[in-house]
């Protein structure tokens, strides 16, 4: 819930910390955010616009082609890969995974786990369940993904905002930073993150879904993704390992529809070619889901 979050927000406007007042996020600067009745809050600066959010049609798609476990490999892969980083920074602080805490709200607490590009929510809900006692942060542009993410796990306060721009966390205050199929700012990401932080990137490979893009006329990813990720986040952050997860799952005819409307396809394929095209496909089709889990040190 928001409360949960609370001491990890900043103000969009001022950067200033956040109080939670009945409904009503509150800033010393006096800029005020209500919560949505959805159980969201959006922290958008005045002049930022929802329109780049995934649509109620796509959000939908994408929940209902998660909560039938088709990419629940892709969730246990981020999952072991929180627990160890969280681990690991226990480890090295001597048992107190928030160290000094910097100058952020993490210091003295448990630390935050935000999720950029969270969606409903799914994965965030995954690593929670796996890492108890820790808040999570959803963090989207969309509305109607983050009306999920609010009731996706009791530790999950959902907030719009643009991943571009300056995010409404404090400084140093997340240990562990999730990006899922989503955009990447590199130099916020460090901000945010605590010295010793990690983020954790999932990102698709050449292979993924490779039976259905030269067939349906999907977006592809080149075979340099990973490298010019690597390159982009260089400056900021620190490899700290990867792999990669690879699986095949079997798709019904209206699983690989759904498939195509949850993703960056649908606002790039023309439904009527889509359907002709779906209809010569086999139902059900063997599909490769094909993705590298990277882990990223400040």
């Amino acid at each position: 819930m928001l409360q949960d979050i609370e001491p990890y927000l900043a103000c969009p406007h001022c950067a200033r910390p956040l109080t939670l007042d009945g409904r009503t996020l509150r800033c010393p600067g006096g800029h005020s955010h209500d919560l949505a009745k959805q159980g969201y809050v959006s922290l958008l600066a005045g002049d930022a616009h929802t329109g780049t959010g995934d649509t109620a049609e796509m959000v939908a798609a994408r929940g209902d082609f998660l909560a039938a476990g088709h990419y629940r490999p892709i969730a246990d892969a981020l999952t072991e890969a929180a627990v160890a980083a969280v681990a690991g920074a226990e480890a090295e602080a001597g048992g107190d995974a928030t160290g000094d805490g910097g100058a952020g709200a993490g210091a003295g607490a448990r630390g935050l786990v935000a999720d950029l590009g969270a969606g409903t929510g799914h994965y965030l809900a995954h690593v929670l369940d796996a890492l108890p006692g820790r808040p999570g942060a959803a963090l989207d542009i969309s509305k109607y993904a983050l009306r999920r993410a609010a009731r996706a796990h009791p530790r999950i306060g959902a907030v719009v905002c643009d991943a571009w721009r300056p995010l409404p966390l404090l400084d140093a205050s997340a240990d562990l930073v999730l990006n899922v199929f989503a955009p990447r700012n590199g130099p916020e990401i460090r901000r945010v993150l605590r010295p010793g932080g990690t983020l954790l990137l999932v990102s698709p490979t050449a292979r993924h879904l490779r039976e259905l893009v030269n067939t349906l006329g999907l977006l592809s990813v080149d075979e340099e993704k990973q490298r010019r990720i690597d390159e982009k986040l260089g400056p900021y952050l620190t490899p700290a390992g990867r792999r990669e997860v690879e699986f095949t799952v079997r798709l019904s005819a209206e699983d690989v529809r759904t498939v195509v409307g949850m993703g960056p396809s649908a606002w790039h394929t023309d439904p009527a070619r889509l359907a002709e095209r779906l209809a010569a496909l086999p139902d059900p089709v063997e599909v490769t889901a094909s993705v590298t889990v990277a882990a990223y040190r400040r």
